[in-house]
């Protein structure tokens, strides 16, 4: 018999698996189970951006295109960017198209890391970050970060972090699962920080076309000096609707922009020919799609947060991504606990906050990319369930 415990290589045996999917995997197996957890948009992708997908595929499109991307798509990228968020990049030798905005994530820490290299994690966040890290030998720092802040990164925190081992410092906002939201002004701050130091920043700002209020998002790489020192990453899962296309992208000065494309060269080849085609519609022809989606998470975003609140499920007011970070405290219970006994007793699928760093215990995450009716059943279950808890 072979012995595949020895087999396996230790990083990956002690990997965890994603805490997001283990209260899913049993969901799915449920009748009449309320699933408020899946980061995934419920709307279709805009028909144009479907059309041009299957007209390329008509057309016999199928084969490669270059390691970096079809020129026209990152041609498209680099307008795009300028046009919405004041970023200027070179389309021929700082932009690289992936397979979602996960895989520019992986390229960018597999270019930059060496073993023992610490890379800060503000947490709660997107669970890819540290596991990734630990892969490729690196040292994940999490940074855990404070309710009373909004979820936002400070100046102070970021300072008390840093040391002679920092290569990397993550900013994944807007943020999954909390919806914190760094505006310039925050933004300015770290950069300060970070002025006088060899310390890259990975911005993964999936979430930039869904930042509520009145004011834009901006992007840390738009300010002062902070470009050269920036890795940009973006996609079109979120804002497009386009979860299952796997495209992405990813934008950094040209010497960081080689590594990661020899990596990807050897790891994947291209992005998928289909969605690029498709990517190319999307960016020219749907902002008003984004804009539409935008404001319906708006609405569900204000119900969501009002009725969480008025059941003593405290809640700030996220600005940004599909999700609001409720505590749990009027329960008694802690996070897994929690998450278990919702899910046993009344069929309400949330996800604990602690699958996004330790700093979320106490808090669940719950997705408004769902129906107001799919949130209202939700919400009554929960309501159920939370009048049990106090009834004991």
């Amino acid at each position: 018999m072979i012995d595949y415990g020895k087999l396996l290589a230790a990083r990956a045996r002690e990997l965890k698996p994603s805490g997001i999917r283990k209260f899913f995997d049993v969901a799915g197996t449920m009748e009449d189970c309320i699933s408020l957890g899946v980061g995934e948009p419920d709307f279709k992708t805009p028909w144009m951006i479907r059309d041009a997908g299957i007209k390329s595929l008509e057309r016999g499109k199928t084969w490669y295109t270059s390691n970096a991307g079809l020129i026209e798509m990152r041609r498209e990228i680099s307008r795009y960017l300028e046009r919405r968020f004041e970023l200027q990049y070179d389309p021929d030798t700082e932009m690289l198209v992936t397979v979602g905005g996960s895989e520019a994530i992986d390229l960018a820490l597999r270019a930059v890391l060496e073993p023992g290299d610490e890379v800060i994690i503000p947490e709660p966040c997107y669970v890819s970050y540290a596991p990734l890290t630990a892969l490729i030998g690196g040292k994940p720092v999490p940074l855990p970060l404070k309710a009373e802040n909004g979820f936002r990164l400070t100046a102070e925190e970021l300072r008390a972090a840093i040391t002679p081992r920092t290569k990397v410092l993550v900013l994944p906002f807007p943020c999954n699962p909390t919806g914190a939201v760094m505006r310039e002004r925050h933004l300015a701050a770290l950069a300060e920080v970070l002025k006088d130091t060899d310390i890259l920043v990975l911005t993964d700002e999936i979430y930039a076309e869904l930042t509520y209020g009145n004011r834009r998002h901006v992007s840390i790489a738009s300010l002062p000096g902070m470009k050269e020192r920036t890795i940009y990453i973006n996609g079109f899962s979120k804002a497009y609707a386009m979860t299952g296309w796997r495209l992405g992208y990813v934008c950094a000065p040209a010497p960081l922009m080689q590594a990661m494309t020899k990596i990807h060269q050897y790891a994947i080849m291209c992005a998928p020919t289909t969605s690029q085609y498709a990517g190319i519609v999307a960016l020219r022809e749907g902002d008003e799609a984004i804009e539409a989606m935008r404001d319906e998470y708006d609405m569900r975003r204000k119900f969501l947060v009002n009725a969480l609140n008025r059941l003593g499920m405290t809640c700030f007011e996220p600005e940004g991504a599909f999700y609001v970070f409720p505590s749990i405290a009027v329960s008694g219970m802690g996070s897994e606990e929690f998450c278990e006994k919702l899910l046993f007793s009344k069929k309400v699928a949330v996800v604990p906050g602690n699958a996004f760093g330790d700093s979320g215990e106490g808090f669940v995450r719950i997705s408004y990319s769902y129906s107001v009716a799919h949130l209202s059943e939700a919400l009554g279950r929960i309501e159920a369930f939370l009048k049990e808890c106090r009834n004991g």
